[in-house]
């Protein structure tokens, strides 16, 4: 469950596309991208050595919930399977589901999505004369894109049917996306050392998140009709760079009556 974006090394193109391209699985989306890119960092002495015994088996024990969890969601949907029904599949008791998963909808999406910290800093390492929407939505649109991938069809599928036969999950999903939008409202805020009444930050940060919610739902869309790979890859981007382009460039034009 929650696992539908593949993993890849190799990122052609800007900085920010490699970000997004060095990411790890996730579930919609929300879990895309991980806190901590390969290769930087310091060096924490031991840490070659890996987990110990007792983390081993936590990081087991928690993948056999998620596992007996999406094939429950997958069978029946979210609304209709008990956290009771998760442990009796996974084979432990009802609270060692809670005490890795603390609500039954941190099964599908993360608390705290890595992807916020990955976005966050997108727009703090952008070079000089780089607006926040072109690092941003650059990012964004890298990132949604690998949902084209063969590897991740079946997971973007599966998410797609289990979100959209859940109320529950749809709430929770643009609460995460508010969430998002707020950080990054924040941060360009902090950053511009806007006033508190301006709304330049709040707009800039909406168009952003609207434009991943959009490319994501576009996603869902095409993968549950039947495309994948390059062809859907290839329409994410072509999509991502119309929609980066009305970003930068402001919606003026659009949509004007005659």
């Amino acid at each position: 469950m929650a696992h539908a974006l593949p993993r890849t090394t190799t990122a052609p193109g800007s900085p920010n596309e490699t970000d997004a391209l060095a990411t790890g699985p996730a579930g919609a989306v929300i879990r895309a991208v991980p806190s901590v890119r390969p290769g930087r960092g310091p060096v924490v002495p031991g840490a070659e050595r890996g987990p110990g015994r007792r983390e081993l088996r936590r990081q087991e024990t928690r993948a056999r919930i998620v596992d007996a969890a999406a094939e429950l969601f997958a069978e029946r949907g979210f609304d209709a399977v008990s956290v009771m029904e998760i442990a009796k599949r996974a084979g432990v008791v009802e609270k060692t589901v809670f005490n890795h998963f603390p609500v039954k909808e941190g099964l599908v999406f993360d608390a705290d999505p890595p992807m916020r910290a990955a976005l966050l800093d997108a727009v703090r390492r952008r070079p000089a004369g780089e607006s926040v929407s072109a690092a941003a939505g650059s990012f964004v649109v890298a990132a949604v894109s690998l949902l084209g991938s063969p590897e991740a069809a079946d997971g973007v599928a599966q998410m797609a049917r289990i979100i959209r036969g859940s109320r529950t999950l749809q709430i929770r999903e643009r609460e995460i996306l508010g969430e998002l939008t707020k950080a990054l409202a924040e941060l360009i805020a902090d950053e511009t050392t806007a006033r508190p009444d301006q709304m330049e930050p709040w707009l800039a940060a909406h168009a952003v998140l609207g434009l991943y919610a959009a490319l994501l739902e576009r996603a869902r869309d095409r993968v549950l009709a039947g495309m994948t790979g390059p062809e859907l890859s290839a329409e994410l981007r072509r999509q991502g760079r119309r929609g980066l382009s009305l970003l930068q460039f402001g919606l003026a034009g659009y949509a004007k009556r005659r």
